[in-house]
């Protein structure tokens, strides 16, 4: 079936349909095909293991593309030194991906590439993610790529030797929901506030068992990089994907990426293509929410899930529930009183929610001319190699070095903690990472959500601080 042919059809079931090989029954799930199978050091080894013990091949290693940024340390280390893993275990999980890779034919970015970063940065980076393609990695946050109107979601580990040996992956199609964020945001609202906010007002399984597809003027109004941000953290809210139908935004994002089209006539014709993945005016959702965009605010979490987003200088709720009342007591935030003014320990300004050029550029506007408060440790992960040589390019690393900060190699670092960037037990970490989970970024740590912006005014102010409060350029 042709993207614009039949009736009104949403973004996601043109997408769905165009690469349905085999349709849902009663019975037997429907067989999707992959068009991009993103791979990285952790969730893969197994896979190939399978693959070997049945003689199996990658099926398609030009449609396999993997990198290394879990394991990884951020750490700086001379040429000719190993890296500085922080266990055993994360060595071999990258030496095994090396030898998988080598075998099989895949295209991996390992530590000699100059494309080297998280998985879900690196994709669209090269433009190997494009609008009405379906995407999968062995990493819940695939979500990410559904900015550029692209089908994608995180698959198990059993999943990823499956596509792996078939190019294709059975599911069952999710049910749809659409998000209208009305109305322009005001000044120094972020896209991590914006999903924030999405995200407190449906709640951890709001967008369960559905795709979410984002619209209305505060998304239209976004950068490719906030898009990216809003679809990255769609899992948060229980959905299968985010999408956001690819425009003028997109496409200026996209041209003259490697994986595209160089060639204008063929240039054109991909955007052709491409236009035809938006969803038709009539088009049916299986749930609608409404948000005013105008009253969001620079958000923080108070709890131990992503949905106790509140105004940074709103007060914390009252318990509603034994678990929320066991989140207040693991923070240590009480009710009624705003998070704002909590001392930090440690801010992490990185992950594939937050780790682009535009939020380097947020957090050092915050930083510049300023010092990190003493007893605060601040470390800025950019999510690749091109977006750490950009930055150091345009001066950011030395704002940040300047104000006290670490500057990292790219990497997952501290948002999962399995790298040796972590916090300490009891310590209040402010993270523009995804997840605020007991023990996520360290055991025992605890994690305050915000943007690039709050993240960077609670390292300068010692506790969390709206960041409009810093906005105005430090004096000399």
């Amino acid at each position: 079936m042709s993207p614009d042919s039949g009736r009104p059809r949403s973004l996601f079931e043109k997408v769905w349909d165009a690469h349905l090989v085999k349709a849902e029954t009663a019975d037997t799930p429907a067989m999707l095909y992959v068009d991009l199978h993103l791979v990285h050091e952790v969730t893969s080894p197994q896979a190939f293991s399978v693959l070997a013990e049945r003689g199996l091949k990658v099926r398609r290693p030009d449609r396999t593309l993997a990198t290394i940024d879990h394991a990884t340390p951020t750490l700086d280390f001379a040429p000719g030194e190993a890296p500085p893993y922080a266990t055993d275990a994360a060595r071999k999980q990258v030496e095994t991906l090396q030898a998988n890779a080598s075998a099989h034919g895949i295209t991996l970015h390992g530590w000699d590439s100059e494309h080297r970063g998280v998985v879900h940065v690196i994709g669209p980076e090269l433009g190997a993610t494009q609008p009405g393609m379906t995407i999968v990695c062995g990493d819940s946050h695939t979500a990410t790529h559904g900015a550029f109107g692209a089908l994608a979601f995180g698959i198990g580990t059993t999943e990823v030797g499956h596509v792996l040996a078939t190019q294709c992956l059975l599911q069952r199609k999710p049910k749809s929901m659409r998000i209208t964020l009305d109305g322009p945001t005001a000044p120094g609202v972020s896209a991590k506030d914006i999903i924030l906010a999405v995200i407190a007002e449906i709640g951890v399984d709001g967008g369960t068992g559905c795709v979410i597809e984002y619209a209305g003027e505060a998304i239209e109004a976004l950068d490719m990089e906030g898009r990216m941000t809003v679809c990255n953290m769609s899992i948060e809210a229980g959905a299968r994907a985010g999408m956001i139908a690819a425009d003028e935004t997109t496409f200026a994002w996209l041209k003259g990426r490697e994986h595209v089209p160089s060639d204008p006539h063929k240039w054109d014709m991909a955007v052709t293509h491409w236009s035809h993945f938006r969803s038709d005016p009539g088009a049916r959702f299986d749930h609608e929410v409404v948000i005013d965009a105008t009253r969001i605010r620079p958000m923080v979490t108070w709890g131990t899930a992503p949905d106790t987003g509140i105004a940074v200088d709103a007060p914390v709720p009252a318990a509603r529930s034994a678990s929320h009342a066991r989140a207040l007591g693991y923070m240590q935030f009480e009710a009624g009183k705003p998070v704002s003014g909590a001392k930090v320990d440690q801010v992490f300004i990185g992950s594939c929610t937050n780790s682009r050029i535009t939020d380097l550029r947020a957090a050092a506007a915050i930083m510049s001319g300023r010092r990190v408060a003493p007893g605060v440790r601040a470390l800025v992960v950019p999510g690749s190699v091109a977006v750490r040589k950009q930055a150091e390019a345009e001066g950011l690393d030395r704002i940040f070095i300047e104000a006290g900060a670490e500057w990292r190699q790219p990497g997952c670092s501290m948002c999962i903690a399995m790298n040796g960037d972590k916090g300490e037990p009891g310590q209040l970490i402010v993270s523009t990472s995804n997840r605020n989970f007991e023990g996520r970024q360290g055991p025992g740590a605890r994690t305050v959500l915000a943007s690039p912006a709050t993240a960077a005014a609670a390292a300068i102010a010692g506790h969390v601080i709206d960041p409009a409060t810093l906005m105005e350029p430090a004096h000399a």
